[in-house]
């Protein structure tokens, strides 16, 4: 199965809400202009909006069953349970510094990789980017939490770690430089079709 990248999904849902806010906007323009009129509107009328709302959940719901098998992500999270990662990584992060398992991690293509990171003190995040500066991956890491994410690369690519939550003016220079952004930590190799 070919699963789509995040940038993929990214435009993909932009233009499918960008269309579905649009329609709810719709909704509450015809609700209030059916508000301003002095005569109310008979149940005959009333049928149209309703069919209109059953319209909305419909599209709404169907868009993101149809769109399921097409996030690596998300089949992944509900069988979870049930995978063995190919590799896993502890990470640590203690006043705002990274203790890294390895200098730099490889990972090959399609395979499962388990995170885990630790927090001895404060709510961190945990972010893999791009070199285009777009995010791969991320979640919270909570201190005194189990913190793991499985994750399976299926683009080639260099990968940034940085985190993603604010945790104070310590994360940062003088100069406004992320003390805790690792460049080109992670690399993924062996996929067919290019980066992404």
């Amino acid at each position: 199965m070919t699963f789509a990248s995040s940038i993929e999904l990214l435009r993909f849902h932009n233009v499918a809400y960008t269309i579905y806010a649009f329609l709810i906007i719709s909704v509450v323009a015809w609700f209030g202009y059916n508000l301003t009129k002095a005569k109310k509107a008979n149940s005959l009328v009333r049928i149209p909006f309703y069919a209109y709302i059953a319209f909305l959940v419909i599209g709404g719901v169907g868009h993101h069953i149809f769109t399921y098998n097409t996030i690596p992500w998300v089949s992944e999270d509900i069988s979870r349970d049930h995978i063995t990662p190919d590799q896993t990584f502890n990470f640590e992060i203690k006043d705002h510094k990274w203790m890294l398992p390895k200098e730099k991690i490889n990972i090959k293509c399609g395979q499962k990789v388990m995170f885990k990171v630790k927090s001895d003190d404060l709510t961190y995040g945990f972010g893999l980017f791009r070199q285009d500066g777009t995010m791969a991956m991320q979640m919270q890491v909570d201190p005194g939490s189990p913190n793991e994410i499985l994750w399976t690369f299926n683009h080639n690519g260099v990968f940034d770690l940085t985190s993603t939550e604010y945790s104070g003016p310590a994360q940062y220079d003088e100069e406004g430089n992320d003390l805790m952004k690792v460049k080109k930590l992670v690399k993924v190799t062996g996929c067919t079709g290019g980066q992404k």
